[in-house]
């Protein structure tokens, strides 16, 4: 059903959410330190998780997709947020931090790409010419 998938998303932002606070307190942060990106994450390996092993219909899938197609106005809602002055003003460190992600993630493209190919398939002998086998 539907309102399995939007639970799903629910239970996985929690857990981001949580992680998030555990982190900011771990680095000495009074915030919430990538809590929507780890639910995201969460959201997409357990999902793929439990969609390869068949333990999530289609009609819960709905749900999922429902909310994903509207992550990207609540990413710039919490964007509208920020204090970005606060955080361009807090020195070199901010400014550093955001171009260290940047960077890393353009870095990874080529190595996700890599490991998102496919090995090629055998060629049947039957689909050879005579010639060929």
């Amino acid at each position: 059903m539907i309102i399995y998938g939007v639970a799903f998303l629910a239970l996985c932002t929690l857990a981001g959410l949580f992680i998030g606070e555990l982190l900011g307190k771990l680095l000495g942060v009074p915030a919430n330190v990538g809590g929507v990106g780890i639910a995201m994450l969460l959201l997409i390996f357990v999902g793929s998780y439990l969609h390869k092993r068949g333990l999530m219909s289609a009609k819960s899938e709905v749900g999922v997709e429902f909310w994903s197609a509207i992550y990207i106005p609540i990413v710039v809602a919490m964007a509208a947020q920020q204090n970005v002055l606060g955080a361009l003003s807090g020195g070199p460190m901010a400014i550093l931090a955001g171009v260290a992600a940047v960077v890393l993630g353009f870095a990874m493209v080529p190595v996700l790409d890599r490991l998102g190919q496919k090995k090629p398939v055998a060629v049947a002998a039957e689909s050879l010419n005579p010639a060929q086998r």
